[in-house]
């Protein structure tokens, strides 16, 4: 049962999308009813956080035994006793996976009342603290240690500093305000720090500020599975193209044993700097990150100066992770998408760009994966469909592991081909709560699979460069 309303979109993309999901090839093969009501469950589905928290295990520096161990008693500690499981995966083994409990709906809410940006408001309902920049207004009268009930602003309509709001709000439950209204909108320049100390949030998720930080990456499912697709070995060189905020990278090093090369390249010089750090912070030594626009990453000549970094010479990489930019509307929990239909479909060229790049930069022999976290067509099946038919030099290959479900059709591939891709689909399981004892019910084996379905919305395809020209 959904508790919060289905995502929004403009109106021009919400007819974009109707298109994709009710396109002829789906109809033929589901027939009108399903097809419907896999699209509206999806809409339901991407409004809501994933049923899990997932955490990858810096394998790097620690055991998942021993970090298994420290992470159930640092939730115990969180969650006052509470005995919130934490999985393994039998086919990732190097995660951890944490059961959200909720949506709690029997919840009081309190009179004042804190209104958050969405942005904030998302990170909350995935168990986070609000901090101060995420506050948008406040009542009148709050004042340090008051309970508050916090509401997310969807729409973006709140003014900052307003002392009411009437707008279309989604509560996400009570915590105590750190400081007072006066503070949090000091005229001497916006606060950091912690706002509100969340205590009771309509889902509830332990919260990972600071928790085992070298132990630790918070990280989503699907995420986790393409560095294992790309399956890069001790050794070999590796370019992670698109690699903000470093979370592949650091999983693709961990996976090397840190032996070889990961070369790391985003255009945005504050998204490299975070990168460096995450390798930093989980002690990886093989991560090289560069600034550099990957449309522009490949060169017939060498450099004169003969640095390492990019652009590189042809056929210069064992395996490539194209983790591509994209709509980003397979992102939950997400209320209201902003975006327009023309920022939607700016994607498609841009990732044709640094595909063709890619396709350039591996070795005859060489692995390319590529995934997006959207759920459109375009920026996924029908890439597939164009890479097969541009260049002849590229075959579609059997993922391992293949956790998510298999491609859509609506872009003239083959079945044969679908099932070489993998598509994870939030709507594939029922939309359902989970308080603690329905928790304490479940078995084991349940629960991971519930996982496996109840993620982001995610797409990945591998192919190998055949070694003929």
């Amino acid at each position: 049962m959904s508790f919060f309303p289905k995502i929004s979109f403009q109106c021009e993309v919400e007819e974009y999308l109707t298109k994709v999901f009710r396109n002829n090839e789906l109809i033929t093969a589901l027939g009108t009813q399903e097809v419907e009501s896999k699209y509206q469950s999806l809409l339901r589905h991407l409004s809501h956080p994933p049923g899990f928290t997932t955490v990858r295990v810096n394998t790097h520096l620690a055991s998942v035994k021993h970090v298994k161990k420290l992470l159930f008693e640092e939730i115990q500690k969180q969650f006052k006793g509470l005995r919130v499981p934490v999985l393994e995966h039998p086919k990732l083994h190097d995660i951890l996976l944490i059961p959200v409990i909720g949506p709690r709906r029997d919840l009081k809410k309190h009179a004042s009342e804190v209104i958050v940006g969405a942005h904030c408001g998302y990170a909350v309902l995935r168990g986070a603290h609000v901090y101060v920049p995420g506050i948008i207004s406040t009542s009148r009268f709050m004042k340090a240690g008051d309970l508050v009930s916090v509401y997310s602003d969807i729409e973006g309509k709140c003014k900052r500093g307003a002392k009411e709001f009437e707008g279309v709000k989604v509560f996400l439950g009570n915590g105590i305000s750190e400081l007072s209204r006066s503070e949090i909108f000091s005229s001497s320049g916006p606060l950091n720090g912690m706002g509100i100390r969340m205590i009771e949030p309509v889902y509830l998720s332990p919260s990972f500020d600071n928790v085992l930080p070298s132990h630790l990456f918070l990280q989503n499912l699907p995420s986790v599975v393409v560095s294992h697709i790309l399956n890069p070995q001790p050794g070999e060189r590796i370019l992670d193209m698109c690699a903000a905020p470093g979370g592949k990278t650091t999983h693709l090093a961990t996976l090397m044993h840190d032996q070889g090369e990961v070369i790391a390249m985003d255009k945005i010089a504050n998204k490299v700097k975070k990168i460096k750090q995450n390798a930093e912070l989980l002690q990886l030594n093989c991560i090289k990150a560069f600034c550099y626009d990957g449309t522009k990453a490949f060169s017939v000549e060498k450099k004169e100066d003969e640095q390492e970094g990019p652009p590189f010479l042809p056929e210069s990489f064992d395996r490539i992770l194209l983790d591509a930019p994209c709509s980003g509307m397979g992102q939950r929990p997400n209320m209201a998408y902003s975006s327009t239909l023309k920022e939607v479909t700016s994607y498609q060229p841009l990732q044709r760009k640094l595909f063709t790049v890619a396709v350039k930069l591996l070795k005859p022999g060489g692995v390319l994966v590529y995934s997006t976290c959207t759920i459109t067509l375009s920026e996924n099946e029908e890439q597939v469909a164009w890479a097969l038919k541009t260049f002849p030099c590229l075959q579609l290959q059997p993922q391992e592991p293949h956790i998510g479900g298999e491609g859509m059709r609506g872009a003239g591939l083959s079945l044969d081909q679908l099932k070489l891709l993998q598509r994870f689909d939030p709507s594939a399981v029922t939309l359902q709560g989970m308080d603690i004892n329905s928790l304490q019910d479940s078995r084991e084996d349940d629960l991971i699979s519930l996982a496996n379905k109840d993620c982001i919305g995610f797409f990945i395809a591998k192919f190998i460069k055949s070694n003929s020209k």
